[in-house]
């Protein structure tokens, strides 16, 4: 304990509620309170209220750049030697598709879109039991 004199403070202390935030003021029971009580409030109707567009629905640096883009960009498919290899090896074998994609596991319409052509070249599969061999031969 201090020996000094024991003084006691006499400012008044004032306790206010905190000002209500932004969401508060926006709440429905705030903005019929102040209707009743006569305060001033404003509305505003905001552009895209209401609907799921973006807040800018304009076109964008990045989309118009790539609006103006002419570069044709296209997956590299199937050689036409390989998926006539494919077909005439499976054909020679008296092999289905489904049972030449069940001998290399793989499903049945990825053999379909490489004999149709429209596969994407997959060099893991290429590997699968030499089924697919270089020099675009088929190898069982």
């Amino acid at each position: 304990m201090s020996g000094g004199p024991i003084t006691q403070d006499w400012e008044p202390v004032v306790i206010r509620k905190k000002a209500p935030t932004a969401a508060a003021k926006k709440d429905e029971k705030a903005v019929n309170a102040a209707r009743r009580s006569g305060a001033e409030i404003e509305t505003l109707k905001k552009a895209t209220a209401g609907t799921n567009k973006a807040a800018s629905s304009s076109t964008t640096l990045n989309t118009r750049k790539l609006d103006e883009e002419t570069e044709n960009l296209a997956h590299e498919r199937v050689p036409s030697e390989l998926k006539k290899a494919i077909m005439q090896a499976r054909m020679d074998k008296k092999l289905t598709q489904s049972q030449l994609a069940q001998i290399i596991n793989e499903k049945p319409q990825v053999i379909q879109e490489y004999e149709s052509g429209k596969a994407i070249p997959n060099q893991q599969l290429s590997s699968k039991g030499h089924v697919f061999g270089a020099g675009s031969t088929c190898v069982f």
